[in-house]
């Protein structure tokens, strides 16, 4: 799979965007532009081979599904994963003649994920450390009553850090990437020892982004039940992640449901609201 520069130039200009503060913050931006499922959607389109792209967008995503950036702390830098990692990965699968929805071809997608996803690490302190000029800047047009210049800072500025942390180092690892792919498969065989080692870790890397999800929406023993029901569920039905939402989402309505009757008897004069409601839905 050969990358031209427009294509580059396209995935760069995404990685800028999947952060920026003018594009809808962090909300739509980076927690929703910037995951690796979205990533793989866009970059897969752009590359002409949107079923590869989301493929590999879900085995990445897996792996980054509970990220989190408390404090602008961050162990792994999901915009590279979602806009570097994913090109990068349809290469490899494409040189090693891998299947993006195998096994050995998703392990190793998520390997490629980690790899970029720590080296973005130092792209997205290097576009924090930039930023922080023209926040002294905004300070000092505060100071001076400069209000007008504030919209200077805050949208227009930050694309001079991004278009050099972001748009710069993309455009460059995705257009090279190719050769450096090539070099990769010519030193690393799939039958060696090393990418045998690869496949095994890629393929527990999913484990972790499961882990961290579980850290954080699993209180107490019983929470368990549903999660390994639910699994359960996708292994005897032997149904795919659209599905599994699909019954999940119906799950979730009727938790929602009961909660819901439940708080409006135990409110006063709450049962015959909630019943005459229901009626009029009906």
């Amino acid at each position: 799979m050969e990358i031209s520069w427009l294509q580059a130039a396209i995935i760069g200009l995404f990685a800028c965007l999947s952060s920026m503060p003018g594009l809808g913050g962090t909300s739509f931006g980076n927690y929703t532009l910037g995951r690796p499922l979205v990533g793989g959607l866009i970059c897969g389109i752009v590359l002409g081979d949107t079923q590869s792209g989301v493929l590999v967008g879900v085995a990445m995503q897996i792996v980054y599904i509970a990220l989190v950036t408390p404090g602008g702390t961050v162990s792994a830098d999901v915009r590279a994963v979602s806009y570097i990692g994913v090109p990068l990965a349809m290469i490899a699968l494409k040189s090693y003649g891998l299947s993006a929805d195998s096994p050995d071809g998703q392990a190793l997608a998520t390997s490629f994920g980690t790899m970029v996803g720590t080296l973005g690490t130092v792209l997205f302190y290097g576009t924090a450390t930039m930023n922080l000029v023209w926040q002294h800047m905004g300070w000092s047009a505060v100071e001076k009553g400069d209000f007008d210049k504030l919209y200077l800072v805050d949208m227009v500025y930050p694309w001079v850090s991004h278009i050099l942390f972001s748009f710069l180092p993309t455009l460059i690892m995705v257009k090279m990437g190719a050769p450096m792919v090539e070099l990769i498969k010519n030193y690393l065989p799939m039958d060696g020892l090393a990418m045998k080692t690869l496949f095994t870790v890629g393929a527990l890397l999913p484990c972790v982004g499961i882990a961290i999800l579980l850290k954080q929406i699993v209180a107490k023993a019983l929470d368990f039940i549903p999660f390994f029901f639910g699994f359960t569920l996708a292994a005897s039905l032997g149904i795919n992640l659209v599905s599994a939402t699909i019954i999940a989402a119906m799950f979730a309505y009727i938790n929602y449901r009961i909660k819901m009757l439940s708080l409006a008897k135990s409110a006063p004069g709450g049962v015959a609201e909630f019943e005459e409601e229901e009626e009029e839905d009906i």
